[in-house]
């Protein structure tokens, strides 16, 4: 991450208040006022992700999520977008492993209309045969479009996990096959909601500019007869790291150079969060930035490499999602360049790490990098109430986000030694990825 010296701390306005609450239906609500800026956000984070679609659907949290935007029993398609944007507002939603998230920021006074909006999908999506048909066209153009007709597309996060993971839950394709898409059924969105989507298995987070009796009042309101329904148990969806390196060659008709990628298990953040947090300073001590190790030796020094990147978590943001999670490498590099040639440097480097860790000055630099980008990240309204969200719902504290950039600071050459020596050649995928026409 790019960046100088670490920011002060946030002020407690904006960092240390918290106020929480569960409502009679289950529904845990975190409240996090501010008012630095007549500003409010409303999200809602849901425990459900595309690890836990079911076999035969995959895509299914992703098709679901654009459900989600195509009216309620109350509105008609399209209002939710012209409330948000008629209060001057903005307005989106994400799927990830281990949740979904919807959101708006809008003006402080609006906030009630953010609760409301929210409040009425949760309660009643409109789902119909039309809105399924269109959503199902919309989500295949948009694999068309950042997967199958793009350089590149999938790789590394649809492309690693097969070989990386054995079961259907943590190597299947988030994204969604466009038979397993075009066979979902009403029947099925019905189950799904009715499964996930109870107030009991999602987090209401509001931060900004309000009084918090005031908001919790609002929120009551609005969400408190949304009727309670049972919480689906929540599986495990640990498995054996690999016994051996295992490899993969996948053809990219698009893409213009060959590239691979290396995808290794990271420590489960839940049981150990410092050994976690040193595989993601690892990762911008391998490839962030000019002076990084990996981009010296593979750019500048050997020329064998021209594009690299390290990245802790398979979306590439730490913390993201449960374990098992990802720590990738990926590099593009030139025809003619033999890739177990760029696995050996990476080993190479990697070795070396392991036996006498980072020098504490580089080690400086980069945790100095990292806090500073965390807390210009969270300046920003958005960033810290999904940042709060997520964290409250997969790792049960939100806390975790405020901490973050303390807990990064306080890294040190060991436990960056013992994440580079965890990323062995006998437990890891590799994926090569070679151009030309598809057979």
């Amino acid at each position: 991450m790019p960046g100088a010296a670490p920011a002060p701390p946030s002020s407690p306005a904006r960092g240390a208040e918290r106020h929480r609450l569960t409502l009679d239906n289950g529904l845990r609500v975190l409240l996090a006022p501010d008012t630095a800026n007549p500003v409010v956000g409303v999200a809602v984070h849901v425990d459900v992700g595309f690890r836990s679609e079911p076999e035969g659907r995959t895509g299914f949290a992703h098709l679901f999520e654009h459900l989600m935007f195509q009216g309620s029993e109350s509105l008609e398609k399209l209002a939710h977008f012209r409330h948000v944007q008629g209060s001057g507002g903005v307005f989106n939603g994400s799927t990830h492993q281990d949740y979904t998230d919807y959101f708006e920021i809008l003006p402080a006074a609006a906030l009630e209309r953010g609760l409301f909006l929210e409040a009425d999908r949760l309660r009643a999506p409109k789902l119909t045969p039309e809105n399924l048909a269109n959503q199902i066209d919309v989500v295949k153009e948009e694999i068309r479009l950042n997967v199958l007709n793009r350089p590149y597309g999938g790789f590394p996060w649809i492309l690693l996990p097969p070989v990386l993971y054995s079961t259907f839950a943590n190597a299947h394709n988030g994204y969604g096959d466009f038979t397993d898409l075009e066979r979902s059924s009403l029947d099925d969105a019905a189950a799904f909601f009715d499964a996930y989507y109870a107030p009991g298995n999602a987090v209401l987070t509001v931060v900004g500019d309000f009084d918090v009796e005031d908001a919790a009042a609002l929120v009551e309101r609005h969400f408190g007869d949304i009727p309670a329904r049972p919480v689906p148990v929540r599986p495990s969806f640990g498995e054996p790291g690999p016994d051996g390196e295992r490899t993969e060659s996948v053809v990219d008709a698009h893409a213009p150079l060959p590239a691979l990628a290396l995808g290794y298990r990271m420590p489960d953040p839940g049981t150990d969060l410092p050994g976690y947090l040193a595989h993601a300073v690892l990762a911008s001590l391998l490839t962030d930035g000019e002076a990084a190790r990996l981009t010296q030796r593979l750019v500048y020094g050997d020329g064998l490499v021209t594009d690299l990147s390290a990245s802790p978590g398979l979306m590439g943001a730490p913390l993201d999602a449960r374990d098992p999670d990802t720590f990738t490498i990926t590099a593009v590099h030139p025809d003619g360049v033999e890739p177990r040639r760029i696995v050996d440097a990476v080993d190479a480097e990697l070795a070396g790490l392991a036996a006498g860790g980072p020098d504490p000055e580089e080690l400086r630099r980069v945790t100095a990098r990292w806090s500073a980008a965390l807390y210009r990240e969270h300046d920003r309204l958005m960033n810290r109430m999904l940042a709060l969200g997520s964290a409250e719902l997969v790792h049960g504290r939100a806390e975790l986000s405020d901490e973050l950039p303390a807990a990064i600071a306080a890294v040190t050459p060991e436990t960056v030694a013992a994440a580079a020596a965890a990323l062995r050649p006998d437990a890891r995928a590799l994926l090569v990825l070679t151009p030309g026409a598809n057979a």
